[in-house]
């Protein structure tokens, strides 16, 4: 074996793999358009609470037909540190935890990927060791319009106060789910007991579910990635078909989530012209489960189009 051609190849090989793994290598992102998005700490803030007059003072607004970003946007900088305190829906707070990250939040897609690109700094964030394997991960959650849930509450959808780490959990370990996957919703959440497995397979049918992507993030290592859907429960979506980048540079973070606009099932056809509610969330600091940042929802299409944010062609 010649040893010249071995290393050669092998050089190749590499470097080939290395422009797989760097999705975003062709996006000129000074040249995209940006929006800063304020993610908020929600403690034990769960779609049940939100709706139950009396507990939230925006309950009423919101059956009158108010989503919540007609009245929170722009209020996440209070809402986040208050929660973050221990004040209101949070029984363990994590001491000196920030109440708010702010992102810069990008959209792109070429011929046949969507890119999603975030610049944030975490600020001083205490180890809450919870999660040891990553101390950083960002989220990005879609929706086409399939859940109606999701396009007034965005994220909120899928949290619900029975889940762990909730108010209600009372020790259970339960993910993620919908509401109509449930066969009853109370104001301590779903409970076990799912709908009939035929009303199940319809609403699969028609496409309710949520998806996102999850990168995990360590300084000095490469971002690792995983996708999910959430329907009676979160589930890891397979085959895999998400791919991140990331770096860390003077206390940011610059991070680009891509995948291929039509990546087959479990995931969502993404097509210009069609409406999708978007959201997004960090953990920092080590931190798993509820112990997150969250925004309120968003709106975003391709290429053009009344939404918060528009995908362009690069």
């Amino acid at each position: 074996m010649n040893p010249k051609v071995t290393v050669t190849s092998l050089l190749a090989a590499v470097g080939f793999l290395g422009m797989a793994s760097m999705p975003a290598m062709a996006i000129d992102w000074a040249s995209v358009p940006g929006k800063d998005v304020v993610l908020l700490y929600p403690g034990q803030s769960s779609l049940e609470w939100t709706l139950t007059n009396g507990e939230h003072d925006g309950a009423v607004k919101f059956k009158q037909g108010k989503n919540c970003k007609d009245c929170h946007i722009g209020e996440e900088n209070k809402m986040g540190p208050l929660i973050a305190s221990g004040k209101v829906n949070e029984p363990t707070p994590i001491a000196g935890k920030p109440g708010n990250i702010t992102a810069t939040v990008k959209f792109a897609h070429d011929a046949d990927t969507l890119y999603v690109h975030l610049d944030f700094a975490e600020g001083s964030q205490p180890d809450a060791k919870q999660d040891p394997k990553f101390a950083t991960k960002v989220s990005f959650m879609i929706s086409d319009a399939k859940v109606p849930e999701a396009d007034r509450v965005g994220c909120w959808a899928a949290c619900h106060d029975d889940e762990t780490d909730m108010a209600s959990a009372a020790g259970a370990t339960r993910t993620k789910y919908l509401n109509k996957t449930h066969a009853k919703i109370t104001r301590q959440g779903g409970g076990d007991e799912l709908k009939p497995a035929d009303d199940l397979a319809k609403l699969k049918a028609d496409g309710y579910s949520l998806e996102y992507w999850e990168a995990q993030l360590n300084q000095g290592s490469p971002a690792s990635t995983t996708a999910f859907t959430v329907f009676d429960k979160r589930e890891e979506a397979k085959p895999a078909a998400v791919t991140a980048e990331a770096s860390f540079a003077n206390g940011t973070w610059s991070v680009t989530l891509a995948r291929k606009l039509h990546a087959g099932g479990p995931y969502k056809d993404i097509d210009a012209g069609k409406p999708f509610n978007v959201g997004f969330a960090i953990h920092a600091g080590h931190t798993a489960r509820r112990f997150h940042y969250v925004s309120i929802e968003q709106s975003m299409v391709l290429d053009q189009g009344t939404a918060d944010f528009v995908a362009v062609k690069k």
